[in-house]
């Protein structure tokens, strides 16, 4: 069996060599892959090299931790178990509650020995009961993780609207802004995220819009809109299929719209049978 090996994520050089370091007192056997700066440089590498163990900063350039972990579990490949998360934090003690309360591990910066021995036997004892991909455990660990993006936003969250939205003003796609229309939210198939925009996609017409996904979401009824996908939200009753493809990934697609929709794993619970 070969050993495991573990990612570092960690904008700050002194931390990164201190953490790597303590781990390899605390954990001789585990190899290092080489050390991240940012998020989205976490993700590449992960995809590419695969470890079992993946050390987030929470506050990184860019990408951060939470939505590294969300952005891996949109695109983790389904023939790999998904690797051990645990987070570097400096928040305060509410913060840690929540990492607690969702069972994954956390340390707090800067590393303590004693701390860090601690994560590294949770560590061993979850990579000691992980099986395949398909297994139980690993939608139990996109289970936690989906709790953990509920309980601690990666940035604060706007504060919600009085009542879910029932108009929206859009451009209509290709007029560059010039023509707004009053789009009816019941009318609204699904929001997607594409660039500096956001796709308001109805049956046979697309508007524009600037508002962030993340921010359009507190004002939408959740029990009619469905997140899916880190940049796709749908219309429930809307939802017409989902099929799994040959990479064993969720397609769904959507009455009165052509174009499939991606799910991620982090919500493919919404579509298991009753």
């Amino acid at each position: 069996m070969s050993p495991p090996t573990a990612l570092i994520a960690e904008d700050e050089p002194l931390l990164a060599q201190a953490l790597a370091a303590e781990l390899h007192r605390a954990w001789p056997a585990l190899q290092l892959l080489p050390t991240v700066g940012d998020g989205a440089s976490a993700v590449r590498a992960a995809l590419a090299r695969r470890p079992d163990v993946l050390f987030l900063d929470i506050r990184m350039p860019g990408m951060d931790g939470l939505a590294a972990a969300a952005a891996l579990a949109e695109e983790w490949p389904g023939d790999a178990p998904f690797p051990a998360l645990v987070f570097a934090t400096a928040y305060d003690q509410y913060a840690v509650q929540a990492f607690e309360a969702q069972a994954v591990d956390y340390l707090l910066k800067p590393v303590q020995p004693a701390r860090l021995q601690k994560t590294v036997e949770r560590v061993q004892a979850a990579l000691a009961r992980r099986g395949p991909a398909a297994h139980p455990a690993a939608d139990a660990a996109f289970r936690q993780l989906r709790s953990l993006l509920d309980a601690l936003p990666a940035t604060p969250a706007p504060a919600p609207a009085a009542a879910p939205l029932r108009l929206i003003p859009a451009s209509e796609a290709g007029s560059n802004g010039a023509v707004v229309r009053m789009v009816p939210i019941g009318e609204v198939l699904a929001f997607e995220a594409a660039d500096k925009y956001v796709r308001v996609l109805s049956a046979g017409r697309e508007y524009l819009i600037r508002t962030p996904l993340k921010e359009l979401l507190p004002q939408l009824d959740p029990q009619q809109f469905w997140q899916v996908h880190r940049g796709t939200v749908v219309r429930a009753d809307a939802v017409e299929t989902v099929e799994r493809d040959e990479a064993g990934r969720l397609q769904l697609r959507l009455r009165g719209l052509r174009e499939p929709f991606g799910v991620s794993r982090l919500y493919a619970h919404l579509f298991r049978a009753l």
